[in-house]
Order: C-alpha cells, then sequence, then structure tokens
C-alpha cells in the first residue's frame, strides 16, 4: 500500500517572488515549467528520499488564501525556519506549538497569502 499523497500546488500570484521567498526560507532551488498554460516552479525531487515533492504554481486557477488545505513541510528547526520566514517578508500566523510525542508544528504566511506549516520532530 502507498501513503495516499504524491504531489502538491502552492498557488501563487508572482511567481518570481515566490520563488525568492521559497528558495530563501527553504534553500532550494526550483525548476521552471510551462504546463497547460500554467507557470510551475517545481521544488526539487531527490531520488530515494522520504516524502513528497510539489510545486509553485500560477495560472488562472490558481488562487492564494490562508483558508483551505495546509501543506506541512518537515524542517530540522522550526525557529530557524521561521526567522527565515520573517527575513523573506513572511509573517508568522501560529508559533511553534509542541504536539506531545509526535514534536512541533508551527504556521507562516508566505509571500502570496497562503498559510503554509511546519512540522519538525523537535
Amino acid at each position: 500500500m502507498k501513503n495516499p499523497v504524491c504531489y502538491f500546488e502552492i498557488s501563487v500570484t508572482d511567481l518570481e517572488r515566490a520563488i525568492l521567498f521559497y528558495k530563501a526560507v527553504f534553500d532550494c532551488e526550483f525548476e521552471r515549467v510551462n504546463l497547460d498554460g500554467n507557470e510551475m516552479a517545481l521544488f526539487p525531487v531527490f531520488d530515494n528520499a522520504v516524502g513528497i515533492s510539489g510545486a509553485l504554481a500560477k495560472g488562472e486557477s490558481y488562487v492564494p488564501g490562508k483558508q483551505g488545505s495546509r501543506i506541512y513541510f518537515s524542517v530540522v528547526s522550526i525557529e530557524d525556519t521561521l526567522q527565515k520566514v520573517k527575513l523573506s517578508g513572511g509573517t508568522v500566523l501560529y508559533p511553534k506549538t509542541s504536539v506531545g510525542t509526535l514534536g512541533s508544528v508551527a504556521e507562516f504566511e508566505d509571500s502570496e497569502g497562503n498559510c503554509i506549516a511546519l512540522h519538525s520532530l523537535e
């Protein structure tokens, strides 16, 4: 049996701004592609790594917002990541909070107005 989720897309209105934001926060490079008239910036995919990958997506049906589903990024340090978020123009929406033996979580607003979550085992 497989895990049910295999890919995600984060809606953006300004792809360049979003790439700069996510590159600064997560220290990653993006591959730009155009799919069905939508501009995409693909997060990296590492062979044999745990987890899923996705893209920043700009197009008619992509509308950023804080409502709806939450995507959780796994990080080593929530405090360090939230500091990068603030330095990159994002806003902390939900500070680091323990979820017991499952670790800790937090949420922030990205450059596009989306609510993005973090998870750490710390």
